[in-house]
């Protein structure tokens, strides 16, 4: 078997490699958003903290 047999995968390669992709794509999404959602919760965190210190 060579590469572009493996590939192909009998005409179902372009189904199989593209729900890879977008498997892919969604796990980096994914990340990203969880990434954004910690930032923003740590600023929050770090705004109650200096709101209660200046009390």
């Amino acid at each position: 078997m060579n590469w572009s047999e493996f590939f192909a995968m009998n005409g179902y390669g372009f189904y199989v490699w593209g729900s890879y992709g977008v498997a892919v794509l969604i796990f980096m999404i994914e990340i990203i958003l969880v990434r954004h959602k910690r930032k923003i919760t740590l600023q929050q965190l770090r705004m109650m903290r200096d709101a209660g210190e200046e009390e």
